[in-house]
Formats: structure tokens, C-alpha cells, sequence
């Protein structure tokens, strides 16, 4: 029994006051947060830690989805588990590499480690070097891991493509001089990419290239030229192969064959219905005991699903759209040319093959069989994505703000735990004298090398008149000039070449 009320007065209003309360915790936690983004280090530290969580993510997840197959064809339960571990261990090595290498090494190094890669793919295509496995030949077989070249040649042509569209766009070059040699290079990848065969490798270098180009200046006119031209040459290349053509058909009619080709995907979007809101916990996914085919590599996204539930989903999501978020504020703020192009690359090609994976895992695009970056079963994935994180992270650590404070003592505790140089100031002035010494001792050297010639030539003979040898040498020295006008671009920002700045022997500390 309640206590009666007394006329004139009203029940107290309890639901404000809480409901302020919440609301003030939430824009101080919104405050909080963005104190912490103007940090000068918060991209840094945002990268790390979204490597660091998809890593281990990933490593959670391909022990629960391929310890029944293994264990079921006589193996060790752990066997992937601990083939993926190590190749994490690998790639954290190469991402601590990537932090403390300079980019001037890196620019200079571009190119030669391109070439490599591409006669990789050209080596791995010979029988008794490359290993075949169900039809292609994509390995290296080194005993112990297997090396996928095709993964190695995504990260050296974004690091070679953004280095020679930055030099082209400090002379402000043309749209020809953009497409030359980058467009010629890329197609040739994707060729040997193709000859292996392996589509979704070059769906993704195809990814690369559109990126650099984009992000490189090219028209919007050019632009959709070439993407429609890709996309009309990766739907033949869909269609020309028996198993390729198969995932077409079962895309656009899953219902015709839900026992053959239609089967994997149908078995992903049970596994997804299954996990509902919060999953059915972890390592209890019923889809990996045989029903869903290659559940810790292509379709690793529906064991999320099913054992995490939307919410394990969702924070996947999350992460990649974190990672898109922190690398276009890393492109944003950086003045390096070279970096904007590289880090704006590098984020849309790792985000596209993400979306990719997840698109055909729920159905809404073709399975390609292109791998969720950091999470899906795969050494040479799993290394050469934490090597091109290591990268995005020094490109962070190369913003002004993060320059200006790690030379003032504010370098944190990751910085001074892994003892990380630091990183230098770019200044467009240096650069640009950079380059014109570069011209200059290019055009010095042609100078000499045709004076060499031209010493080394007998002497003309004089005709009637004797006028010949004259005019003869007016035309040859303006068709010289032409040609020096024509070439001028190319020998000035070869791919061989970097105009990133050199210190001056003062500031070096060489008095000489």
C-alpha cells in the first residue's frame, strides 16, 4: 500500500536528471577522444593497434576453423595455427623493418625491388622451380613456408608507382608522362599474375594500379576509360575458365546447383544465420566440422559470424573502416607527395580486398577467393600485409606535427621501446634542389658522353663549296635539342633515380 499524496504537489521527475547524466559522460568521452586524435602521435598509434587487433584475431580464429580438418586428415589440431603464428612473428619483423627504414632508402630501393618481384613471377611460372598446387602455380616451395611472389609484387608496385607519380607531379608532368611506365609495368604484372592463373591476385593488383592512378592526378575521363577496360577484362578472364566461369553461374543462380557449385556459398550464409546477434561462442561454429569448404581461409568471415555472432562481425567492420579513416588522415596531413600517394594506395587496396572477401562471403558479389587482409589463413598474405602496415605506420610518424614532436622529446613509450629513429622534416625547397641537381648532372653526363662522340668521329669531308660539314652540324645539333626536350621528363625522374632530397655535406656535419 502506497502513502497517499498531499493535494497540490507532484511526484518528483526522475528521468531528467540520469538522462543529463548520460548525455554529459557521452561528450565527455567525445571530448576525451578527440583530445586524444589531436595528439601528434594518434595515427601511429592507431595503425599499430588495428594491426595488432586484426592480427590476433586472426590467429583466434584460424585455430578454431581449421583445427577439426586438421586434425581430421591425421594432423596435429595446431598445425595451421602454428604455421600462421609464425608467420605473424615473421611479419612483425618485417613491420618493425618497414618503421625504421628511411624513405629515402625506400625510393631508392623501389625500383630494384620491383624488377626482383616481377622476374619472381616470371620464375615461379617454370616447371621444377614453382610449386603447383590444384592447378596453379603461384609458390615458392621452401621446405618449411611457402613464398607467393604475386603477394611480394602488390607492395613493391605501390611503393615504385607512388614514388615515380610523386616526381612526375613536381615537374607537373602530362597525362602521358602519368601513364608511362607505370600502366605498361602494371599490365605486365597482371599478365604473369594471370598466366599463373590466379584472378583474385589480379583483381587486387588491378585495385593497386587504379588507386595510384587516381590519387596520382589522372582526368576522370581517362580514369573511367581504363577502369572500364579493366573491369570488361576481368569479366572474360571471369568467364574463360571452367571453375571461374562455375562461381558466375552459381552467383547469378545460386538455386540451379546448391550441391555442387553453389554449395560453398550457401553453407556461408547458414553459418552467418546461425551465429544470430551474439553467436554461438567461441569455437562452437558447427560449420567447420566439413559442411563449409576452405572455412579458415576465403570464408574465415562466416566462421566469424557464426561464432561471434553480428557483434564479432560488426567489430571487424569496424576495424577495417578505423583503418580507412586513420589512413586517409595520414594522407591528408602529410606533406610529402610521396607519402599522400603511397599511404592513399596502400589504404584502398588493403579496404577493397576486405570488402571484396566480405561481399562474396554474404552474397553480394562473386566468390574471387581474395583473402580478409590479416585475418584469413596465409603466410605470405599475412607477412606482406604487416609489412605494407609498417609502412602506412612510418608514413605516420612522418606527419609535421609527429615530425615536430618526436624532435622535441615526445616520442612515447612504443617509440623509445623499439627505439625508432627519428624521422626528418621534408621541405619542398630541398627537394626541388634535389631535382635540379639531379637534372643537371644527368644533362652533364649526356653532354659528355656526346662530346666523347663526337671526338671519336673522323673528320667530316668538306663538299662543294664546303659547306656540308656546317650545315651538317646545325641539323644534328637541333635534332640533339629535340630529343633532349623529349626526354628531358623521363631522364629526369627515372624510376632508378629518387629526387627525394640528399643532405648537404654542412648539414651532415662534413665540413670538407
Amino acid at each position: 500500500m502506497t502513502a497517499p499524496r498531499r493535494a497540490g504537489t507532484q511526484a518528483p521527475r526522475q528521468t531528467g536528471k540520469p538522462a543529463a547524466g548520460s548525455g554529459s559522460q557521452r561528450r565527455a568521452g567525445a571530448e576525451w577522444f578527440a583530445a586524444w586524435l589531436a595528439r601528434p602521435l594518434a595515427s601511429f598509434h592507431l595503425v599499430v593497434t588495428i594491426a595488432v587487433l586484426l592480427t590476433v584475431l586472426g590467429l583466434v580464429m584460424v585455430l578454431s576453423a581449421s583445427s577439426v580438418e586438421s586434425y581430421a586428415d591425421g594432423q596435429s589440431a595446431y598445425k595451421l595455427f602454428i604455421q600462421q603464428a609464425l608467420m605473424a612473428m615473421f611479419g612483425a619483423v618485417l613491420f618493425y623493418i618497414a618503421l625504421r627504414i628511411p624513405l629515402r632508402l625506400m625510393r631508392q630501393l623501389s625500383f630494384p625491388v620491383f624488377v626482383l618481384s616481377v622476374i619472381a613471377l616470371v620464375l615461379v611460372l617454370i616447371p621444377g622451380i614453382g610449386s603447383e598446387v590444384q592447378g596453379s602455380r603461384r609458390w615458392f616451395d621452401l621446405g618449411v613456408i611457402s613464398v607467393q611472389p604475386s603477394e611480394i609484387v602488390k607492395v613493391t608496385l605501390v611503393v615504385w608507382g607512388s614514388h615515380l607519380l610523386a616526381s612526375r607531379q613536381a615537374e607537373k608532368a602530362g597525362y602521358r608522362d602519368i601513364l608511362m611506365p607505370l600502366v605498361p609495368a602494371g599490365l605486365i604484372v597482371c599478365f604473369l599474375v594471370v598466366l599463373e592463373p590466379n584472378l583474385s591476385t589480379t583483381i587486387a593488383l588491378g585495385i593497386v594500379l587504379s588507386s595510384l592512378l587516381w590519387f596520382g592526378g589522372l582526368p576522370l575521363r581517362m580514369f573511367v576509360t581504363i577502369a572500364v577496360s579493366g573491369a570488361v577484362a576481368a569479366a572474360i578472364l571471369a568467364l574463360s575458365a571452367g571453375y571461374r566461369s562455375d562461381r558466375m553461374r552459381a552467383f547469378f543462380n545460386p538455386g540451379e546447383d546448391p550441391q555442387g557449385i553453389g554449395y560453398q556459398s550457401r553453407q556461408a550464409l547458414y553459418s552467418l544465420a546461425d551465429g544470430g546477434i551474439w553467436g554461438r561462442g567461441l569455437g562452437q561454429s558447427r560449420a567447420k566440422w566439413s559442411y563449409l569448404p576452405n572455412a579458415h581461409n576465403d570464408f574465415i568471415f562466416a566462421i566469424i559470424g557464426e561464432e561471434l555472432g553480428f557483434l564479432g562481425c560488426a567489430l571487424v567492420l569496424g576495424l577495417f573502416a578505423l583503418f580507412v579513416y586513420t589512413g586517409l588522415r595520414i594522407a591528408t596531413r602529410s606533406v610529402d607527395p610521396f607519402l599522400r600517394l603511397l599511404t592513399a594506395s596502400a589504404t584502398t587496396w588493403i579496404t577493397g580486398q576486405a570488402l571484396i572477401n566480405v561481399g562474396y562471403v554474404v552474397g553480394l558479389l562473386p566468390v574471387t577467393g581474395l583473402q580478409l587482409p590479416l585475418v584469413s589463413a596465409g603466410g605470405s598474405s599475412l607477412a606482406i600485409t604487416l609489412l605494407m602496415f609498417g609502412i602506412v605506420a612510418n608514413a605516420a610518424r612522418h606527419e609535421p606535427e609527429a615530425v615536430a614532436a618526436l624532435h622535441a622529446g615526445r616520442d612515447g613509450r612504443v617509440s623509445r621501446m623499439l627505439r625508432l629513429p627519428k624521422p626528418e622534416m621534408y621541405s619542398p625547397g630541398r627537394a626541388q634542389a634535389a631535382r635540379k641537381r639531379s637534372a643537371a648532372k644527368s644533362a652533364n653526363g649526356k653532354a659528355s658522353r656526346q662530346n666523347g662522340a663526337r671526338r671519336s668521329l673522323p673528320p667530316a669531308k668538306a663538299g662543294r663549296g664546303g659547306s656540308d660539314a656546317p650545315a651538317r652540324r646545325s641539323i644534328d645539333s637541333a635534332s640533339a635539342r629535340r630529343s633532349s626536350r623529349s626526354t628531358e621528363s623521363w631522364r629526369s625522374t627515372r624510376a632508378w633515380e629518387p629526387s627525394y632530397p640528399m643532405k648537404h655535406a654542412r648539414e651532415r656535419g662534413d665540413s670538407r
